[in-house]
């Protein structure tokens, strides 16, 4: 969730961070899969990696692009899994241009096959969203419960119930509608989208041609006996 820039993509041998999925790729509409411990998932553009390996690449992506959150979709993963950060001035993320995130973590979330109670079903819209697969875009008025309990386990397998409320509420429901094919805009009115009708046209060319690149790299993958 949010972010104001996106990460540089190094290559593919040893990444440091993912290309981020961006709005009209096929991948962010569809509903992510359950996954286990033991899984390996063949990252697209990158290769085979391990849960744990792609969790801290996620993390690295998350602080790179200056994001609060990001979903196992959003690298092209279709599984249920995302992670997040509680920063000391959440709100301000986004501030201090060059200042590194993580001197600013209170706590950084692996979570793993969550799933999301409602402890206040009054709705909250007073803070304003972006999402990193929708760069530019921020809109307040995002419908969302204003305190809720996350049930999830973490890389080690050990399972977990946390409360949150508020902003970091808002964090986790954001990154839960990415794996449900849900995205921020499709809780505001209609007529938002379409006021952002040439940037969002602009994001699908974008997405093509990252998808092309993805597609190739994994070719070169493939002929260097690379997995």
């Amino acid at each position: 969730m949010t972010g104001k820039t996106s990460p540089t993509w190094t290559p593919p041998e040893a990444p440091h961070v993912y290309p981020l999925r961006l709005y009209g790729d096929p991948i962010l509409r569809r509903k992510a899969k359950p996954l286990t411990l033991t899984d390996t998932f063949t990252v697209p553009g990158v290769g085979p990696q391990n849960v744990r390996q792609v969790a801290q690449t996620m993390l690295e992506t998350m602080f790179e692009a200056r994001g609060v959150g990001l979903a196992a979709p959003q690298i092209g993963l279709p599984v249920r899994m995302f992670v997040a950060v509680e920063y000391e001035d959440d709100e301000e993320e986004n501030e201090g241009g060059d200042t590194p995130l993580r001197s600013r973590v209170l706590r950084d979330f692996v979570m793993i096959n969550p799933v999301i109670s409602v402890i206040n079903k009054k709705k909250d819209r007073s803070y304003q969203e972006g999402c990193l697969s929708i760069p530019g875009i921020y809109e307040e008025g995002v419908p969302r419960a204003r305190a809720i309990a996350v049930k999830y386990s973490d890389l080690d397998g050990n399972s977990h119930i946390l409360e949150a409320e508020d902003y970091l509420a808002r964090v986790f429901q954001h990154e839960l509608d990415h794996l449900d094919g849900v995205l921020f805009l499709d809780r505001l009115p209609a007529e938002v989208t379409e006021d952002y009708r040439k940037e969002l046209l602009a994001l699908q060319q974008k997405s093509k041609v990252l998808l092309s690149d993805l597609a190739q790299a994994d070719r070169l993958r493939r002929e260097r006996g690379n997995g």
